[in-house]
Order: C-alpha cells, then structure tokens, then sequence
C-alpha cells in the first residue's frame, strides 16, 4: 500500500490512478486487435507498437473527461477531502465512472466485426426506439458472457487496486497548505486542458477521430488507436458540416453535377419497382460472386439467390455507402449517402429530400413499406415519413406474435409471405421496399429450421441460409399473383457484415455487397463489371422507367454505357473512400493517404501513393467535388431538383 500524507498527495494519487487506467486501456487495445485479429491483417509488430503509442494521446482525453468529477474532488484545496466518507465517495466515483469506459471498449470487442468501426454517439439515437432493448441487452450479454466476466474481473481490480493508494490527512493544513494546494490546481487544470485538447500550443486543433489517421497506414486501422469511449465522447455533438469552395459553381457542375435530366423519351413505363434490403448480405457469403474462393470449391450460403442471379442483371463491383442498417435507406431510397453520422440522425434529417417513392408517387404511384421489426424500431416508420411513404407494414400490423423471434421481429418467412399477400392490395403500379431482419445477431433459425442450413465458418451464415430460403419461399409465392410479370425486383444488402476469407478482410470489400435487377416480364440479365454503389440505385431505376421529369440523387445511373462515374463512402469524420476506374483512395482531412491498384492489387499490399500523379490528382478532384456538393447542398436545403 502506498500512503500519501504529504501536501502534495493527492495529485500523486491522481497521477497514478490514471497512470494505472492508461495500463488497463493499453491492454483493452491489445484485446480489442487480438479478438478482431482477421479484421487488421498484415500488420507487424512495429506497426502494432506505433499504434499502441499513438493510442496514449486518445485514452488520455478519454480518462481526463471520464474522470472530470473525481480530479476536481480531489484537486480542490479544501480540507475535507481527507474525510473517510468523502474519500469514499470518490473511490465509488472512480471506480463506476471507469467500469463504464472500460464496459464500452469491451462491447465492441462483440459489436466491431458487424460496423467495422468504433462506436459512436449516434448509438444513443440508433436504438432509442427500441422496445426490447432490455430483451437485446440480456441476449447480447448470454451471447457474450466472457465479456462480462472480463468486465466483472477488471471492475473487481479496479476497486482493489484504488485501496493501494491511501490518501492521508497532513499534519498542518495552515495557509501554506493551501496555497500549494491552490498551484496544485493550477497545474492540474494546465494538464487537464492539454490533455483534452491533445497538446498546449494555441495552433492545436481538439483532438478528434481523424487525428488516429497519423499513426497508421491504413483508415481501418485507425479503430486500433482509438477507444471506445473516446469515439462516443466525440460524437455526441451533432455533426455540421462546412462550406468548401475548391471550384467554381460551373467547373463542379462539369464534374459533378446531381441534378439527372429526363431521358429524350416520353415513354413512362409504369413497372411495379420492389426494393428487397437484405441485412448483413455481405457479397462474400454469396456464391455466384465467389466462385474462385477455397480453391474454387466456394459454394457460398445462398443457393437460391445465386439461381436467381443467373436471371438477373447484377455486377462485379457493388458497394454500400454505409456499415450500418441506419445509413442504407437513405441511400438506396433518397440517394443520399451518410457522411459522418447516419443522415437519418443528422441535423439535416428535416431538410426537403427528394426520394424515389415521393417521384413515383406524384406517377400515381401507391407506396409501402414492409419490415417485421416493432413499429418505431431504428427509426424506420419516422423515415418513411420524410420518404413519402404512404404505408407502413411492421410487427403492428403484422398482429401475430406466434411469428416474434423473441428479439427483432417477425421471422422473415412469414412476415414475407405476408408481405407477398399484402401487395395484392396495393394499385398498380406500386412501389414496395422490404427490410429483413433474421440474418442478423444473435444468429438464430426458427425453431423447426435448426439443422437445415449449413453452419458454415461464422455464425452469420446458417441465419443467411435461413433468410436465403425466405427469399425463394417469397418468390414462389409471387409469381402466382397478377403483379409479377409487371415488376421490376431490386435486391441488395443494407450493409457487409462478418468476414472469413483474407479476400474480404480489406477495406474496399468490407463494404461489398451484392446489388440485383430482376425483371421477370422483361430480358434484363447480365453481369456488368461498372462500378455501382446503394445510391446508384434511385437513379437507375427512374433512367430505366423512362421517368421524364428532372430529379436529385447524388448516384449514377448503372446501366448508362459510360464508365466515368465513381463511388464513395465515409468511415467517420473527415475519412472518405473513394473508388473510380480500377482504383481505390483514401481521402482524410484534404489529403490523399493511400492509393491501391484494385485490379493489380486486390489484397492492398502495395500503396501507389505519390507514384501515379495523374490517377491520383483525378480522384482527388473528384472526391473534391463530391465534398463541395454534398457539404453546400447539405447546409442550404437543396436536396431536390427545384
């Protein structure tokens, strides 16, 4: 036991408390690298080292805010601060605070492999409408028990080890006392303010989730240096966005412009459009897409959709804009990616949106929207509101708790059929859009499935082969009704989930996922290899209607013959993806951190930074013109054609 009485005692006891959760973070971080190993390959151990030491800066501001409270109980120069029950209440003040910093890093040990990314503030808004977040937390801690063991024992230690340190009341505590105990403050509050903001000089931006980016070669990487309570500290404020002018208005039109034209055509051909998001239907567990994996003997976890694939028209090179169910239907409905934080979220939530329903809807469209989760879940029902959706189908409606899977919702078999049977009663022509749910955490099949579909390597795939199933049951059952032959179905994944293969353990392909045109009354079928991402979708479906009228998304048309157009994503602040032509960049804070050769260099080992001038000073302006448009059309409201 260390016992301190001396005038400077407390603030020796802040040091080494925080000197002692430093170790715990560092060790956390290790953890945190070693449980998502397959995630981070390639990487050395001076590497790792690197990361460790730049990870002090970030667990530094984490423990400074986290522990705000019990620095200033003890750094005030005030004597009863050596009474039993105060010292107690700070002890009880410092070991529940940190317990909640240390239980958030170990929650994403469990949640990282499924948003490839730290957790963020928005995780508060994310399931504020969740009614079963209690049933969710007691699966999630069944399902993880380690993980709370682990977080019992280091609470445990923690309590312990605060004992070792016995602060001790001075002899005299005359006007000396407090006079060094008052430049003990002054000192306390000079490091508290470096801390936080990551050094003292007055040049030195606040530290944020970018600044992770220096000590690193790769953004993915990035989620090593950073913790997890830093990660939702600096997310907690609303996201805004800042005016960037690197064009002039008529230059960012030439290279990007958002408004799409009507085709030189009056012919409005009124198909039926239905949307099928699938959750977690990452391209890898796809077997059509894969069949070089495992020496050319993948046969992946969806057969029914890789039958249907041979109908269809689909793509080698298909991306979300997202890594999460919250950012998908912005996009692949509105157009409009998520930059930063869900847009859904966002303080630009309320802004006027154009959305594929709304367009259609003015064609004399009937609209509606199917997902077997509770009315309210993840914010579904609100955003179908501002899509214009007129109808909404939810466990509500549903009214048949048979179905529940006890967590999210309907099973997706029935509540499919159920869909199925429902558009019967919608006008034509109709849109739909469907969101499942099964393939999903925590991995379950209905009761009467277990054992049907192959367990394969990770726990996601048989749920996969589950909602696999649900899918061809929904098909056999559509084309007995009048509508099918008259129907456009398009079919993608909201987000890439977990991952086996090394192929699929990039950056690029951690946000691959499949995306499919089916028209059975038509002859549209093929494989494509342009590059397509979620919001090309609103706008290949209007290009391919014919819709005559001028419209807003910041996505491509998939089926127009050129190939010029590119793809993006965010992986929070500054960090941008970009993908054109045969190459993949990285984008963060206006500087070009890596460029990969995808074609050549599909496992990213050889960085072509600096070495292809021209590739790279093209993508940059284009990721340029992608920030100015987004950024100006974001913070003015002109998110439609008009």
């Amino acid at each position: 036991m260390i016992k301190l009485n001396s005038w400077f005692g407390p603030y020796i006891a802040i040091t080494l408390r925080i000197l002692g959760m430093l170790i715990i973070y560092a060790v956390l971080r290790l953890g945190f690298y070693w449980i998502n190993l397959s995630q981070f390959p390639g990487i050395s151990t001076s590497e790792l080292m690197y990361m460790m030491f730049g990870g002090i800066r970030f667990d530094i501001v984490a423990l400074f805010y986290i522990n705000i409270l019990y620095i200033l109980m003890f750094a005030l120069p005030i004597p009863f601060k050596y009474h039993p029950k105060y010292q107690k209440v700070g002890k009880w003040l410092f070991v529940v605070s940190n317990s909640i910093g240390i239980g958030l890093n170990l929650i994403d040990y469990a949640y990282y492999p499924f948003t490839l990314k730290r957790t963020t503030g928005t995780v508060f808004s994310q399931f504020a409408n969740e009614d079963n977040l209690l049933r969710l937390t007691i699966d999630f801690l069944i399902d993880y028990w380690y993980l709370l063991i682990v977080f019992v024992l280091i609470a445990w230690l923690l309590a312990k080890g605060y004992d070792l340190i016995k602060l001790q009341r001075p002899k005299k505590l005359a006007w000396p006392f407090y006079a060094v105990q008052a430049v003990g403050l002054l000192l306390v509050a000079f490091f508290f303010i470096g801390g936080v903001r990551g050094g003292w000089a007055h040049s030195t931006r606040p530290i944020t989730l970018s600044n992770a980016g220096d000590y690193v070669k790769s953004p993915e990487e990035m989620n090593i240096v950073l913790n997890t309570p830093f990660s939702v500290l600096k997310t907690l404020k609303a996201v805004t966005y800042k005016e960037k002018n690197y064009f002039s208005e008529k230059d960012l039109e030439n290279i990007y412009p958002v408004i799409h034209q009507p085709k030189d055509s009056s012919n409005f051909n009124k198909l039926n459009v239905v949307f099928l998001i699938l959750e977690s239907f990452g391209k890898e567990h796809i077997g059509f897409y894969n069949k070089q994996l495992d020496g050319g003997n993948y046969k992946g976890y969806t057969p029914f959709l890789d039958s249907l694939i041979t109908q269809s028209y689909t793509f080698n090179r298909s991306y979300a804009n997202g890594r999460k169910s919250i950012d998908a239907l912005p996009s692949v409905i509105t157009g409009i990616p998520s930059i930063g934080e869900p847009f859904v979220l966002s303080i630009y939530s309320g802004n006027k949106t154009t959305s594929i329903a709304k367009l259609l809807g003015d064609k004399g469209y009937e609209t509606a929207f199917f997902h077997g989760a509770p009315n309210g879940s993840m914010g579904f029902s609100a955003y179908m509101q501002l899509a214009g959706i007129k109808k909404y189908f939810g466990k509500t409606e549903y009214n048949n708790d048979a179905d529940f899977d006890g967590i999210w919702g309907i099973w997706d078999e029935p509540f499919m059929q159920y869909m199925a049977n429902e558009m019967d009663h919608l006008k034509e022509p109709f849109f739909s859009s469907f969101f499942s749910l099964s393939s999903h955490h925590p991995f379950k099949v209905p009761e009467q499935y277990e054992g049907k579909f192959p367990k394969g390597t990770l726990a996601l795939h048989e749920p996969i082969g589950y909602a696999d199933h649900s899918l061809k049951r929904f098909f056999e059952t559509a084309k007995t009704k009048p509508w099918y032959k008259n129907t456009l179905f398009v079919i993608c994944a909201d987000h890439a989930s977990m991952s086996f293969f090394d192929e699929y353990h990039t950056l690029p392909n951690s946000f691959s996922i499949p995306i499919i045109f089916y028209y059975p009354g038509g002859e549209l079928k093929g494989m494509s290899d342009k590059l397509v991402q979620q919001i090309d979708i609103m706008p290949t479906v209007l290009n391919y209607l014919g819709y005559d009228q001028a419209y807003f998304s910041f996505g491509f048309d998939a089926f127009a013959p050129d190939t010029n157009n590119f793809l993006i994503s965010n992986i929070g602040g500054g960090s941008y993806n970009i993908f054109k032509g045969d190459y993949f960049m990285t984008y963060d804070n206006d500087e070009v951190k890596s460029l990969y050769n995808l074609r050549q260099d599909a496992l990213l080992k050889k960085n072509l930074l600096g070495k292809e001038a021209d590739v790279q000073e093209d993508m940059k302006i284009t990721v340029q013109a992608f920030i100015q448009q987004y950024n100006y059309r974001m913070i003015h409201n002109k998110l439609t054609a008009k």
